[in-house]
């Protein structure tokens, strides 16, 4: 009489405890598809329609893929689930309904975040998400900041660009006259609207930053670095692009809108992004000289 190989059965073992992780993984997932349906539709939505947010739809998908890269850290583990997450996430719940009845979107879409995390710590423990910490950092990149912050923000944005043309233009010859975030020249008034403060390259540009240093760089300090110049860079390429629109717009007031201004646009956010190289290059040139410097000095010794 024939008997059942064990192969048969450790085949079936090993097929199993391959799949149950990601059952249990799917699982959630769904859990929080449903739950957080009425959110995730209007934040898409909001990217669509959004032109500061259209950095939105690539955001999951980098997440995704930085988590993908890292499965065979997770893989073959025995994962001691961590019990905080399903308090982290039952506040997210919290934090959720009471969002929905003030109506408030920032704390209903952090919330989806939030909740994710909780999950990543209930289902694999601390190790799991120290494994996974950056790509669910990156999510909070897709929610758009809360309306207050934002007001705030480009119009502090706004003043910063205005001032820094009025200085420029009026340092090379141009003489211009300003008034909160208008610009009076001698051809026509420029107005540094919300669309021109620099806000929407200064969110791309900080989730590339974020981005950049990851792929490029090992050095943890010199991640946080890159990330944090972005700020600047952003604000002085975007300053830079208002005095440009000032300069032209003495030679044609054309150039102050349509297509040259959108194109203007696209031109900074390159040349803010060559910028971030040039820190790059700059800071790791200086890092190197000061390790060389330091291992040139007598008595010290290389390992």
């Amino acid at each position: 009489m024939d008997t059942v190989s064990p192969p048969v059965l450790n085949t079936e073992l090993s097929t199993r405890r391959r799949l149950g992780p990601l059952l249990t993984v799917a699982w959630f997932a769904g859990l929080l598809a449903i739950c957080y349906a009425p959110v995730l539709v209007r934040l898409v939505k909001q990217w669509s329609t959004d032109e500061d947010m259209g950095h939105g739809f690539f955001v999951p998908l980098v997440a995704g893929y930085i988590a993908w890269q890292k499965r065979h850290q997770l893989q073959g583990r025995t994962f001691q689930p961590n019990y905080w997450g399903i308090l982290l996430t039952a506040w997210a719940g919290f934090q959720l309904v009471v969002a929905t009845l003030g109506a408030e979107l920032f704390l209903a879409r952090t919330a989806f975040v939030l909740s994710v995390i909780g999950s990543v710590l209930t289902l694999g423990g601390t190790y799991a998400l120290r494994v996974l910490w950056f790509p669910l950092f990156l999510l909070f990149f897709m929610v758009p900041l809360p309306a207050v912050v934002y007001n705030q923000l480009t119009l502090r944005l706004q003043i910063i660009a205005s001032q820094f043309a009025e200085v420029t233009l009026n340092f090379v010859g141009i003489p211009v006259y300003r008034e909160g975030n208008i610009l009076e020249l001698a051809s026509q008034k420029l107005s540094v609207a919300e669309a021109c403060s620099g806000i929407r390259s200064l969110l791309s540009l900080t989730f590339l930053g974020a981005i950049y240093g990851y792929f490029f760089e090992s050095k943890a300090w010199m991640r946080v670095l890159l990330f944090l110049s972005t700020v600047p860079i952003a604000i002085l390429a975007n300053a830079g692009r208002v005095t440009l629109t000032g300069f032209l717009s003495e030679i044609d007031p054309e150039y102050a809108q349509g297509f040259m201004h959108t194109f203007s646009g696209w031109v900074v956010f390159v040349i803010a992004l060559l910028m971030l190289l040039v820190v790059h290059k700059v800071a790791n040139s200086i890092y190197h000289a000061v390790t060389a410097l330091r291992t040139s000095e007598p008595g010290s010794s290389e390992a």
